[in-house]
């Protein structure tokens, strides 16, 4: 619907020397120099200083760059108020009206009293939406935006997505950190802040889904990488570990409280450290403080969210139990041949995993839990493993962002020179890990990280903190390429996993060793040369494209959406139902504040079968029985939209009204196979016959409002209405 128009007008070295011992908490690109007390010298504090620097502007940088695409793509600053919450797509509109309703609120007291019981997000149903979504951060701005003396010269709006967009340089400067802890120079830093930008397509969609959850939260993912890189560093301090610990638990209550997901990402971080464990390249102390600042972040998140069930009868929680119970009682896993270690590791991760899958089914039996059956219906379709014709599976399956990560992603990062280096990283540290791995399940005697004495002693080592960033780009890797969505958890990581590759000791010593040439100088130079000839080839070549693009001007055009928006608010009851498509619905909340039948987010039972029952409009099904399941479900008015009803942007197969008919049993349309098992329905479909205006629908709906996109139709009240009140499909007063 929404359009846009064109504006008018070390490791692998036997010695690692004293360099690599004497890092501390601080990265820097040399050794830390110090005077005879342990002050840093004038020439480490100016090094520190401009590396900083450098990483701070790179992170305004990228804010200013979305906000300037921002508000060229739509003219945000000259366009109506109705237009600028059109512009909030999807999703995205409906977390923004909760920011809104705090702001609107006659007080902060009472703002959180209707958000805690709302009645308006789903009708017929009273629900907390501070237990059902992750809109803490609404809450938070709206009470900010009241408390601050900025109303006078920052509108709402501005101040929403400013906060947004300055996450934005947060995520950049956590990156820098990463790859300067992990390299030891700023240079590193400066090329992954570079490379992040120039691949924005690929990093951030921040400039159009400003309100997306994952914009919130994964600027506090990035923070908690650098501090778990910080942590696993040799040589911390006592007293450092507890700051770099409580900084990483905060970072992780952050990102947990601002994304739904935040279960599933800690799953796979988890199975991360599990592995580390297995492999003998952390401590058993290192691997219980990650765990436990997993765990006490998920409970902090549980009482934040009224005890929210799902975060209970999480498959994150159940693995971090059972990996720390099995643990606790399985003792020797790290002593004996090679044989005996490597049965003692597989016996130890089936108990592992199927103690997992036990606390987790006992836990959602006592919770009752089927909240996130969902995510495993598609996970399991996608894999083969599922049925095909579930409606909620291939709502999932037919979207492009859950499809499998496309081959034209690694041509835009390899026109970056992002790839090569990472490709190259990645293999060459796999080799060494394997063979670091082989080495310590042959050697019983080297448990858990070698101590300082042992650094001269091993032909490979590598240090804790690039064996967890190297297993994290795998893993997010991995679940990268299947799912295309959670490619934007995986490349902010590469381009400070390459920016290592590129500016760390390891590859260029392993490369200058080789060849019978590792000096300290040489391997200083090289270090040096290759990033800066790296960062001034980008700059040459992507300059001119980023000023082109920055001052390419269009403004927002969607005449339909708001002469919709505009007749709801002026000519329908403000406590009036509206039923429709989730996305739709989601505008005319933000819009209108008009209640809403069913909306897009989607972790909720009851209402993904309240979504499928009205989204009955757009399958064949009688105006009778339409009727009555919009009068079970409160609704006055629907809206039908004719990009919906005549879909043409999926296949066949995928299209919405294709959904339905498998769903509900019926032959789609269209030319093609169809299972031997649909039938042909007996009614057409209803998007399609209510238009005709014959009887049996002027019965029952009479249309008030249409344009070119849109149907509006208010139901009249038939004579069954008492009835379908009371169908098991009407959703009673409740709680939640």
């Amino acid at each position: 619907m929404t359009a846009l128009r064109q504006r008018k007008g070390s490791k692998g070295s036997k010695e690692p020397g004293p360099e690599v011992l004497n890092q501390r908490f601080y990265p820097s690109a040399e050794p830390i120099e110090r005077t005879s007390d342990g002050v840093w010298t004038w020439r480490t504090v100016l090094w520190v200083a401009i590396g900083w620097t450098v990483g701070i502007s790179l992170g305004m940088l990228s804010c200013i760059y979305v906000a300037t695409l921002h508000e060229n793509d739509l003219w945000f600053s000259n366009i109506k108020e109705v237009e600028r919450e059109i512009s909030f797509r999807t999703e995205c509109g409906l977390y923004y009206s909760y920011y809104k309703q705090m702001l609107r609120a006659p007080s902060i007291q009472q703002g959180l009293s209707e958000l805690i019981n709302d009645n308006a997000t789903e009708s017929k149903r009273t629900i907390n939406l501070l237990r059902r979504m992750n809109i803490y951060q609404e809450v938070f701005l709206g009470v900010l935006y009241r408390i601050l003396p900025i109303q006078a010269y920052l509108e709402p709006v501005y101040f929403y997505i400013y906060t947004v967009f300055s996450l934005q340089a947060v995520y950049v400067i956590a990156l820098f950190i990463t790859s300067w802890l992990l390299s030891g120079s700023w240079l590193a830093g400066a090329l992954t802040g570079v490379w992040y930008i120039l691949n924005r397509v690929d990093t951030t969609r921040v400039e159009f889904t400003i309100s997306l959850r994952e914009n919130w939260s994964l600027p506090f993912f990035a923070l908690q990488i650098a501090a778990i890189t910080c942590y696993l560093r040799p040589h911390l301090k006592p007293i450092q570990q507890k700051v770099v610990l409580w900084l990483m638990f905060l970072a992780t209550l952050c990102f947990c409280l601002t994304w739904q997901f935040n279960q599933f990402i800690l799953l796979v971080q988890a199975l991360i450290i599990f592995t580390l464990d297995c492999l003998d390249l952390i401590s058993t102390e290192q691997v219980t403080c990650l765990y436990l600042v997993q765990v006490s972040s998920l409970l902090s998140v549980w009482l934040l969210q009224f005890c929210n069930s799902m975060i209970l009868g999480s498959l994150a929680l159940s693995f971090i139990v059972a990996a720390l119970f099995v643990k606790h009682f399985q003792r020797g896993l790290k002593t004996g041949g090679l044989t005996a270690r490597l049965g003692k590791l597989l016996l130890h991760t089936v108990l592992v995993l199927a103690l997992t899958f036990t606390i987790n089914y006992l836990a959602k039996q006592a919770l009752q839990l089927r909240s996130d059956e969902h995510i495993f219906k598609f996970i399991k379709s996608k894999f083969g493993l599922g049925p095909t014709r579930d409606f909620d599976a291939s709502l999932y399956l037919c979207e492009e962002a859950f499809g499998l990560l496309p081959l034209d992603t690694f041509d835009r990062l390899a026109g970056t020179l992002l790839a090569y280096p990472y490709l190259v990283t990645l293999i060459v540290l796999l080799v060494m890990l394997a063979l670091l791995t082989l080495a310590n399940l042959c050697d019983s005697s080297a448990v858990g990280r070698p101590p300082k004495g042992r650094f001269e002693e091993r032909p490979i080592c590598m240090r804790a903190d690039v064996a967890y960033n190297l297993l994290h780009t795998v893993f997010f890797g991995l679940l990268a390429l299947s799912t295309m969505r959670m490619k934007y958890l995986w490349t902010g990581h590469m381009c400070a996993f390459a920016a290592y590759g590129v500016c760390g000791k390891e590859l260029w010593s392993l490369c200058l060793n080789t060849i019978h040439c590792n000096t300290k100088t040489k391997l200083r130079l090289i270090r040096y040369t290759v990033p800066l000839a790296i960062l001034g080839f980008l700059c040459c070549k992507f300059w001119p494209k980023l000023m082109t693009e920055v001052s390419e001007l269009r403004e927002f055009y969607d005449p339909d959406t708001v002469e919709l928006m505009t007749w709801i608010s002026s000519k329908t009851p403000k406590k009036a139902v509206f039923a429709g498509s989730m996305q739709l619905l989601a505008g005319i909340k933000l819009c209108t504040g008009r209640v809403l039948t069913n909306h897009p987010h989607y972790e909720d039972r009851a209402l993904r079968e309240r979504t499928r029952q009205v989204y009955q409009i757009y399958a064949r099904q009688s105006p009778e029985e339409v009727h009555r399941i919009l009068r079970a479900a409160g609704a006055d008015f629907v809206v039908m939209e004719d990009s919906v009803c005549y879909e043409r942007r999926h296949g066949r197969g995928c299209r919405l009204r294709d959904l339905l008919d498998l769903a509900n049993g019926h032959i789609m349309d269209g030319p093609g196979d169809n299972d031997p098992d649909l039938v042909h329905a007996s009614h057409p479909r209803f998007c399609e016959s209510v238009k005709t205006g014959g009887p049996a629908y002027t019965a029952l709906f009479s249309r008030v409002f249409q344009n070119k996109t849109f149907h509006v139709y208010k139901l009249k009240k038939g004579k069954k209405r008492a009835k379908a009140d009371r169908e098991p499909v009407a959703m009673e007063d409740k709680t939640q």
